[in-house]
């Protein structure tokens, strides 16, 4: 098993590093800074990975990255793409719009006065032909913005003299 070596240092010391170290908020982009720092500064591989609680094989890595493109390239971090979304965006929107817009009563999907996730599933699957789970559609909504409320009751005959009159009534009773 080779020694790891720092092969460019790109200007970096490992007092420098250190300073790099304290500004840095994120833990593992911290972690990947010390294990260069400590490399640099002569520790083996192995017992740099004991005292940041890492495998060898990432600070390896974090090595390698560092001397192919100095700090910059090791504290870039390229998330894979993730799954494919079952509802492209405009799907996407158009179901923000109808949550947000209407009931399931103006769309004609049945007797509910308000989305859920269970006549969400149905409505997706027979509008966009496309199988979710509860639990997605659930997640698609919290992606969106959106969060479940209990529907309240608007008294459209309600007079507002009246109403007016009881809640200073009711502040009143509360102060006694």
């Amino acid at each position: 098993m080779k020694r790891l070596k720092i092969t460019n240092d790109h200007g970096w010391t490992p007092r420098k590093l250190r300073k790099q170290e304290r500004k840095i908020k994120d833990a593992s982009l911290r972690v990947r800074v010390t294990a260069v720092r400590l490399v640099m500064e002569g520790f083996l591989g192995k017992d740099v990975a004991k005292m940041v609680n890492l495998c060898r094989q990432s600070v390896s890595l974090y090595v390698e990255r560092f001397n192919e493109g100095g700090l910059d390239h090791l504290l870039d971090r390229r998330l894979p793409p993730g799954r494919v979304p079952f509802l492209t965006e405009e799907q996407q929107q158009e179901i923000r719009q109808l949550v947000l817009t209407t009931t399931p009563v103006d769309v004609g999907w049945g007797i509910s006065s308000s989305w859920n996730t269970r006549i969400l599933q149905s409505y997706i699957q027979q509008t966009y032909g496309v199988s979710m789970s509860r639990e997605g559609i659930r997640k698609l909504l919290h992606r969106l913005r959106l969060s479940w409320t209990r529907p309240t009751y608007k008294l459209v005959k309600g007079d507002p003299v009246l109403q007016a009159a009881f809640e200073k009534e009711l502040e009143f009773i509360k102060k006694n």
